[in-house]
């Protein structure tokens, strides 16, 4: 019983050792407070850890998880909670590095894009995290936000067709609605 239990820890925590950075990347897109962030991610992996035997199990843990995620930001912003991309005082905030192959993360200004993500509503952006900087299909996407495959194409082409016209991010985002 206790080897069982050990070895499910082990497999969790090489899960979240494994994942965190792009836990954190998405829950700070969605939140836009580095607080925030790690606040959900918390909350999301202690719902997962209690359900790891099922998740651990499934066919896309990662997928699991990211509805999680999803879901308690969504029940987070129901209660009305205010959310700010763009932190008044970022001083003690931890820098996240680009990734080399992240087409965002060679931008020259994340930071108009992260602005420009706050102005989006919570749909939009979530549609807009998942399908651009998440890179996850639109059947995945529908899946993590629990909508249909339309809801996440008409989310998504909404918030693209915002950020287009915000200065400074024509040069990001493509005719196709991807980012290079």
């Amino acid at each position: 019983m206790g080897d069982r239990k050990q070895a499910r820890d082990t497999e969790f925590q090489s899960f979240v050792v494994g994942r965190w950075p792009r836990l954190m990347r998405t829950a700070f897109l969605l939140t836009g407070e580095q607080h925030a962030a790690e606040d959900l991610v918390q909350t999301t992996l202690e719902q997962v850890y209690v359900a790891w035997r099922r998740v651990g199990s499934a066919d896309d843990p990662e997928a699991y998880v990211r509805r999680v995620m999803i879901n308690a930001h969504a029940r987070r912003h129901r209660r009305k909670l205010k959310e700010f991309l763009a932190p008044r005082d970022d001083s003690g905030l931890h820098r996240e590095v680009p990734d080399s192959s992240d087409p965002i993360g060679r931008a020259d200004d994340r930071g108009a894009l992260i602005t420009a993500l706050a102005g989006l509503p919570p749909r939009q952006r979530q549609a807009v995290v998942l399908r651009y900087w998440e890179d996850l299909s639109e059947s995945q996407a529908a899946e993590a936000m629990g909508c249909s495959v339309g809801a996440v194409k008409s989310n998504a082409a909404k918030g693209i067709a915002k950020l287009r016209v915000v200065p400074g991010l024509a040069d990001t985002v493509t005719d196709g609605g991807r980012t290079r």
